[in-house]
């Protein structure tokens, strides 16, 4: 069962697992389970994802019951009209705060500007020598992206040499298979922890959170972080 953290005549939210495609696609083909599907059953009726989330990111996936809804959000989506907050784990001390602003390349080669802010909420040296480093050093930040462009944060965090741990595509190769070895964690630690967006119908602001996993949970127990 999904865990659905929001929930009215026109919308429905659930906080995803890493690892759950939100619907079929060709890219991978190895997946037998989308939360698309798995939520209109759940639920018994039909819904339309409004945005979307990596296959590999956990957090908060807002779908619309009607299509009033599913057109409105959509626009405020495209529109960088939502605040979104995710909470990533990265390699080395990253700094206290940070906006990034680097453009984009599109998969056509068109660039597009690409804007990140973040905040690194605590530090983590893991006694376990990783290379040439007696230790392992991990930051936990919160990250606000301004644009919504594909695979943004993986990409941001990449360009400033403090990569997502257990990111295969932008990540560190080297990070990842230790990782696996030594902890057999093979998650990608990025999690879509808060949205806030206007209601299409009421008006409102409606503000949702969505819990960590238990995988990004263990990961935070073992480099002593609080959760």
């Amino acid at each position: 069962m999904l865990e659905i953290i929001y929930q009215d005549e026109h919308l429905i939210a659930i906080n995803k697992p890493h690892g759950l495609l939100v619907h079929q696609s060709s890219i991978a083909r190895d997946a037998t389970e989308f939360a698309l599907q798995m939520l209109r059953d759940q639920v018994g009726k039909h819904v339309s994802p409004v945005h979307r989330l990596d296959r590999k990111t956990s957090g908060i996936l807002l779908f619309a019951f009607d299509k009033v809804s599913e057109t409105a959000m959509h626009q405020q989506f495209m529109n960088a009209e939502t605040d979104k907050k995710y909470l990533a784990i990265l390699r080395g001390f990253a700094p206290d705060a940070m906006d990034i602003d680097y453009p984009l390349a599109k998969e056509n080669g068109t660039m597009q500007d690409a804007f990140t802010s973040f905040r690194t909420l605590q530090k983590a040296e893991v006694e376990v020598a990783f290379g040439k480093h007696p230790t392992s050093r991990y930051s936990l930040v919160e990250a606000t992206p301004k644009t919504g462009r594909m695979h943004q944060l993986r990409r941001h965090f990449s360009h400033i040499l403090h990569p997502i741990i257990g990111d295969r595509t932008h990540g560190c190769n080297k990070q990842n298979k230790f990782f696996k070895e030594q902890w057999d964690m093979t998650t990608m630690l990025l999690h879509a922890s808060e949205l806030q967006f206007i209601h299409p119908i009421t008006k409102q602001i409606i503000h949702l959170k969505a819990g960590l996993h238990d995988e990004f949970k263990r990961v935070m127990d073992f480099m002593k972080m609080e959760h």
